[in-house]
């Protein structure tokens, strides 16, 4: 599509039991809120949309352990999060929420339509139930060891180490998020969206049409999926929290939440054409529209195959256009967990630092994890602000506002006979706006955010060679075309900075009095316009744009983090509930010996695997487990330890695992044997 009449950007709905965090502005509401801004700054018609997703099974586990309704957790999030993103600056044209009534009356009419036109396919199976929740446990109601890598915290959706997309029933080893029993095996029906169906649709129009112009860790998880092989998706569940699936023969059964989610993108729009007076289906219908989901790398399968077959099924939308994933954000070396409170939150960050919303803008973009995990800490955090939005980018600013009322009360200075290296620099400026959009249109922000620096760091290093001040008395038309060429410089990074730094942008258009020219100043024709700040238009006093974080700052944000992880390693809370009683036959059942490991080899191409020769008396086994990342293989040939011997074999990764090494946790979160004595002969049962 070479020229859109309009756009529409979705950012992922965040699931509203727990607060916002940096991993989801990195990955997802940072460049998203960069790319509508920049758009937006060239006239063009935009619609960017989100809401709180308010249905998930995240939010019900979350009500149990609180002892509150669903409704008491999303209302308290929701209002959260909306007015986090909101001080910080993530300006949606509309964010709303999945339990509004536009919204179900929006998911219900889409699933409706799709079952008068027989898309869906019934189907009767065998699902997970805790006996004694007296629940089926759909999605992250269950974890397990996951059949594809063996990480053994994969939830009944998704292993999220791989990335791999789950049904419950996959899980080795299921047991309930609710009770920690072992759950067994129910008849219950549901409705699902064949998408193997589907297959030769998507085939066409990711591997054939977006191969080109989608990144390449979307398109690499797509083909993956699609070469696996589609398979039928439910799209209700067994719950009773959601929106009810609107069939009289349907009683305790809701939308499934990949199913209801991504049509809130839809209805959000709906209340805001409402409120604005504008026609929705040209922004979801109109092939003039070009439409972009940006989401984080976990939810590549659900924007980019589900609800592409659920749009194709209905037969009225366009599809996506892109969908621009990031990969995730680490923090400190180690991986974001919102269960271990092992996050920097957004409410927390705008107490600690208040009217610093950009400085995290700045950095969460810097370190944009746009094509594989990145990390962010603190000590980057103040170094970035110090070294470069202080020292380069402010300073700049700071030294133009000064010198400017302190030569000419403030009015832009008059120029004549420019130098070449003026006009030079000048020339440079006109050229930032195309080389900025260039990097936008790619998705590419973290090189645009560069770019914009090149230009504060070209406006820094100016008036440094120049030294305007050496002139001000000797050549007083030398301090004027010096000055003339800086203001202009400080006027196009004010326009250029707002789709990164907005907070910063608005600042400096009040200080150098922007507003009065806001009709001939834009993104677009800095490159057209010979003066961009005209002579005699006055500007107001400095003002600093950036402060200087302090140790004593950045200390506390450590400190806490500390404190977060000890609070962790002691929380008893954390344990895993008993499961249900066993009779001692039951137990009988399990055969425990020791045994020695002979050899040891990490398996290629994974992280945490590794393939073990075990002697266990009787004979040596193979035995896959996940030890790799704790572990190296040379440490623990002749380790004693102790094999569950009797487990039904299964592969991972190929390999045939003929049995489980039983492991525990330590204080500190490490992996460690459950040993035998070292005395005890291989091959004794462990009673």
């Amino acid at each position: 599509m070479d020229k859109p009449k309009r756009y529409t950007i979705t950012a992922a709905l965040p699931y509203t039991n727990g607060p916002i965090h940096i991993g989801h502005l990195a990955g997802v509401y940072v460049p998203a809120d960069i790319y509508a801004r920049y758009l937006r700054l060239q006239n063009k018609d935009v619609l960017f949309v989100c809401g709180s997703d308010e249905h998930g099974v995240p939010i019900t586990i979350k009500a149990k352990k609180e002892g509150v309704s669903p409704q008491d957790v999303v209302d308290r999030y929701h209002n959260m999060i909306k007015s986090s993103f909101e001080e910080f600056g993530i300006a949606f044209d509309h964010y709303g929420r999945t339990t509004s009534k536009t919204h179900k009356d929006t998911a219900s009419d889409f699933f409706k339509t799709l079952y008068n036109n027989n898309k869906f396919v019934e189907q009767t199976t065998e699902q997970l139930y805790d006996k004694e929740a007296q629940q089926f446990l759909a999605d992250r109601f269950v974890t397990g060891t996951c059949p594809k890598c063996g990480h053994e915290e994969a939830y009944g959706d998704q292993c999220e180490n791989c990335g791999t997309s789950l049904n419950a029933t996959d899980l080795t080893s299921p047991k309930s998020a609710i009770t920690g029993n072992i759950p067994t095996l129910k008849t219950t029906k549901h409705w699902f969206l064949p998408l193997d169906q589907y297959d030769e649709f998507l085939k066409e129009w990711i591997i054939k049409d977006h191969k080109q112009d989608w990144k390449p860790n979307v398109y690499g998880q797509c083909k993956s999926w699609i070469d696996e092989g589609l398979r039928p998706r439910a799209v209700t569940r067994d719950l009773d929290w959601g929106i009810p699936v609107p069939l009289n023969k349907a009683d305790g059964k809701v939308l499934y939440v990949w199913f209801d989610a991504p049509i809130g993108y839809i209805s959000a729009t709906k209340d805001w054409a409402k409120q604005v007076g504008k026609n929705w289906e040209d922004y979801w219908k109109s092939e003039d529209t070009k439409l972009l989901h940006f989401i984080g790398k976990d939810n590549i399968v659900f924007h980019c195959i589900i609800f592409p077959c659920m749009l194709k099924a209905e037969g009225s939308f366009k599809l996506p256009d892109n969908v621009p994933a990031n990969e995730f954000l680490n923090l400190e070396g180690q991986k974001l967990s919102t269960s271990k409170n092992w996050a920097v939150w957004l409410h927390e960050y705008l107490e600690d630092f208040p009217n610093q919303q950009d400085v995290l803008r700045y950095v969460l973009t810097a370190n944009a994890p746009e094509t594989k995990d990145n990390d962010f800490t603190w000590a980057d955090f103040q170094a970035r602000n110090n070294n470069e939005l202080v020292a380069i980018y402010g300073n700049f600013i700071n030294r133009v506002a000064v010198l400017t009322h302190k030569y000419y009360d403030g009015e832009v200075p008059n120029a004549n006979n420019l130098l070449e290296i003026d006009n030079q620099t000048l020339k440079a400026v006109k050229a930032f706006p195309e080389k900025i959009g260039q990097s936008i249109e790619k998705y590419r922000f973290r090189e645009a955010q560069q770019k914009l620096m090149e230009l504060a760091r070209l406006g820094n290093k100016y008036l440094a060679d120049e030294e305007p001040w050496k002139h001000f008395k000797t050549d007083p038309v030398r301090t004027q075309n010096i000055m003339f060429v800086a203001l202009q410089i400080s006027a196009a990074l004010a326009v250029l900075s707002e789709p990164f730094l907005p907070h910063t942008s608005k600042k400096l258009n009040h200080i150098l009095s922007l507003g009065r020219l806001a009709e001939k100043l834009n993104w677009s024709n800095i490159a057209e316009l010979e003066v961009l700040l005209p002579t005699n238009h006055t500007i107001e006093k400095a003002d600093l744009l950036f402060s200087k974080i302090e140790d004593e700052q950045v200390q506390k944000q450590l400190d806490k983090l500390k404190q977060s992880k000890m609070d962790n390693e002691n929380n008893t809370q954390d344990l895993t509930p008993q499961k249900e009683q066993i009779t001692f036959e039951d137990f009988s059942k399990l055969d425990i010996r020791t045994g020695v490991i002979t050899e040891a080899e990490k398996m290629p191409k994974t992280k945490k695997l590794m393939v073990l020769k075990v002697d266990i008396g009787l004979e040596k086994r193979t035995i896959v487990s996940g030890i790799a990342e704790y572990f190296k293989a040379e440490d623990i040939i002749g380790k004693q330890v102790s094999v569950v011997i009797n487990l039904k074999p299964i592969k991972l990764r190929g390999t045939l695992s003929e049995g489980m090494i039983l492991m525990t946790e330590s204080k500190k979160g490490e992996l460690v044997f459950v040993n035998p004595d070292e005395n005890t002969p291989n091959g004794k049962t462990i009673a």
